[in-house]
């Protein structure tokens, strides 16, 4: 495959905070809310019952594709069985209404990266905690923005959180998703580049990650990207034991000087 897009980034961290303390369970617990809790219920609100994000206005700007370009997107390869042996997990879930290669590459998403608080150490400590917290992030799609979506986050969680508890959301960082042209010269040269060192036609995919230096490139040089990438899904990406495949490896060492020829060639 060759990616033709890649998601844009909203990442936040809220932080819910109930007693001036952490607090004994049995003492208190049942007569003062427990952050942890309470963080965990606005945590599940953000997603209703078809899986779609509960966030007003988060899919305003979404361009969606049309019918013939999410066919021509599904035509990559994909086994359901293979990926969730692989993944070891019993079903895959999502967006109502999307296939699994739509809602990683087109579709936006909200994810908790990291939640915690009270007591996490070895053995039992009954502790009602004075503070909970999570890490999310939001994968975008054109054309949508990320600054605008972390307002419309934060503007919306601080809307849902009860009286009895302070939140608090603390913006990290964000970059813009983008599209790059199918008929360039560029994205031509590396199609028949793939296609020769492969020996298969590359089909266009929109990849679920986030490049933010990408879109500056676009936007301060007015230069399009060609995301011409040998990793795979399977190199347990952010995961320990991330791995890249010596093979393909090698296969981006044949790949690249035939991209330069026919790029030169394609530009005579």
């Amino acid at each position: 495959s060759l990616e033709t897009g890649l998601r844009g980034l909203s990442y936040v961290e809220v932080e819910v905070t109930g007693p001036n303390r952490d607090l004994h369970s049995g003492v208190y617990g049942g007569a003062v809310a427990n952050p942890a809790t309470i963080l965990a219920k606005l945590i599940a609100s953000l997603h209703d019952e078809n899986n779609h994000i509960a966030i007003p206005g988060f899919y305003d700007d979404v361009v969606e594709l049309t019918a013939e370009e999410r066919r021509a997107l599904n035509e990559a390869p994909f086994d359901v069985e293979e990926y969730k042996t692989d993944l070891g997990i019993q079903n895959i879930w999502g967006e109502k209404g999307f296939t699994t290669l739509e809602r990683t590459g087109i579709r936006p998403t909200l994810e908790v990266n990291g939640i915690w608080g009270g007591y996490i150490g070895e053995g039992a400590k009954t502790v009602l905690p004075s503070k909970a917290n999570a890490k999310i992030s939001m994968r975008l799609v054109p054309n949508q923005n990320s600054h605008r979506i972390t307002e419309l986050f934060k503007k919306h969680f601080e809307s849902i959180a009860p009286d009895y508890v302070k939140v608090e959301v603390k913006p990290h960082h964000g970059g813009e998703p983008v599209v790059t042209p199918t008929d360039s010269i560029a994205y031509k040269a590396a199609e028949r580049a793939l296609h020769e060192t492969f020996g298969v036609q590359p089909i266009p995919t929109r990849g679920g990650g986030s490049i933010p230096i990408v879109a500056l490139f676009e936007e301060v040089l007015g230069l399009k990207t060609v995301l011409l990438g040998f990793g795979l899904d399977s190199d347990n990406l952010h995961s320990p034991n991330e791995k890249y495949g010596i093979e393909n490896y090698l296969m981006g060492i044949s790949t690249i000087p035939l991209f330069h020829k026919y790029y030169a060639e394609l530009s005579k």
